[in-house]
């Protein structure tokens, strides 16, 4: 069994009015895990109390076996972050920033940054000001690429950008996974991106982790009934993981779209998008 390249125990954090509750989830080497959920559902919350960029109230957070506090300079070297802003200030260009990430990173490769801003087309002399939301996020993902690291961590990094750029950036996380010890943490709204990367999806919801699991589970074996009122009823209570009665239709999320069809025949059963799992889960009922 693959050793993990991030496990986040037990991991709780409040907020006034909002709290992170008992997050239980791990990134296996070698795998992208996909962090799906909606506004405010908790992902960058639990991104940022992993790395303590805030402090978390309770829980542990192992990178590679150790907590950062065992070896932090080591450890934050080996991860590349990347947000969905840059944390850099605006009056700089690219040769100054280049220079702040060589005093920073004692693995800094000045070759294969340079090779990232080529690639994506940036300016060297204009300051960060002058860039778009594109251009930001693309030096972000250069810098987070840039220093040899094991594992990614990205909140949106795909935000802002058009669809021909986001799969040209996907092509680049699949080079990074190449190496079977490379592993990705990345939260996105953008769920196709993940249906083509993710090995894992990960699901949170008001603060809480409903559920982690394949990706090809998701898509492949579960499925959405969609039926009548009538019907509904004479669904087993077994088959129903999440379901949503509207006044024209219910839908039924259940695990095994083989077994459900066999089951139910004359039902019509959908193979099911990520969206559309989590708009169940948000917006249905469920045992």
């Amino acid at each position: 069994m693959a050793d993990d390249a991030l496990k986040i125990t037990g991991l709780c954090k409040s907020y006034g009015d909002f709290s992170l509750k008992d997050i239980n989830l791990a990134v296996p080497e070698g795998t992208v895990v996909g962090l799906v959920g909606e506004n405010g559902a908790g992902k960058t919350t639990t991104i940022k109390a992993s790395l303590d960029l805030i402090k978390k109230d309770s829980g542990k957070v192992s990178f590679f076996g150790k907590e950062m506090s065992d070896d932090p300079l080591g450890i934050r070297s080996d991860i590349g972050v990347v947000f969905d802003s840059l944390h850099f200030s605006y009056g700089l260009n690219i040769e100054k920033i280049e220079k702040i990430c060589s005093a920073v990173y004692d693995n800094w490769d000045k070759k294969v940054f340079e090779e990232y801003i080529e690639k994506f087309s940036l300016p060297e002399k204009k300051i960060i000001k002058e860039f778009s939301t594109g251009m930001k996020m693309k030096l972000n993902l250069a810098i987070g690429l840039s220093h040899n690291a094991k594992l990614l961590i990205m909140d949106e990094p795909t935000s802002g950008l058009d669809p021909v750029v986001r799969d040209d950036i996907l092509e680049i996380f699949l080079e990074f996974m190449q190496e079977e010890k490379h592993s990705i943490l990345l939260s996105s709204h953008i769920t196709s991106d993940l249906e083509k990367i993710a090995d894992y999806i990960a699901f949170i919801h008001d603060g809480r982790v409903i559920f982690c699991m394949p990706k090809n589970t998701l898509l492949y074996e579960y499925g959405i009934i969609r039926c009548s009122r009538d019907d509904f009823e004479r669904v087993s209570p077994e088959d129903k993981k999440v379901w949503r009665i509207e006044d024209y239709q219910c839908s039924i999320l259940v695990d095994d779209r083989k077994r459900a069809a066999e089951r139910y025949p004359n039902m019509v059963i959908d193979s099911p998008s990520i969206d559309e799992i989590m708009l169940l889960y948000v917006k249905g009922e469920r045992k």
